[in-house]
């Protein structure tokens, strides 16, 4: 399990999902308050409230994948599970950062550009580690083609 390289694509995904996330964090100004990812759970606009249980949500997905390394087809499956939850909440960073931000009452602040793309780190990383499950899985079939 801990020698195959797409487990440590798999491990970084976590980290980059969990730890990043909750320790560079998105600093969101809105109404003149600053928030940080865990905050936004307090908050009650549901899209607000989505930022981090995706966040966590990804981690969680990028964890069951690591113990899933025997069965690879179920592995591959989270995989692109987990980068399919990335786009959305790249795509709710974007919405809610950038495009809500023409609203006078939602600011970005300068330092919020950093935890955007966490999400596009953590779908390069998934991409990585299908490709080391997809070479692992033809090595298997044409190891079995030899028997």
């Amino acid at each position: 399990m801990i020698q195959r390289i797409q487990t440590l694509y798999l491990f970084l995904a976590l980290l980059c999902s969990m730890g990043l996330t909750f320790l560079v964090g998105l600093k969101v100004d809105i109404a003149g308050e600053q928030f940080n990812v865990v905050q936004l759970l307090n908050k009650e606009e549901l899209l607000l409230k989505l930022i981090p249980i995706l966040f966590i949500m990804s981690g969680v997905l990028s964890l069951i994948s690591i113990l899933r390394f025997k069965n690879r087809k179920n592995q591959f499956v989270l995989n692109r599970l987990n980068i399919l939850v990335n786009f959305v909440i790249f795509g709710v960073l974007i919405y809610y950062l950038y495009l809500s931000a023409a609203l006078p009452e939602n600011q970005v602040s300068d330092n919020s550009s950093t935890g955007v793309f966490i999400p596009i780190a953590v779908i390069v990383l998934l991409v990585m580690a299908n490709r080391g499950i997809h070479k692992d899985e033809n090595l298997i079939k044409s190891v079995d083609r030899l028997r």
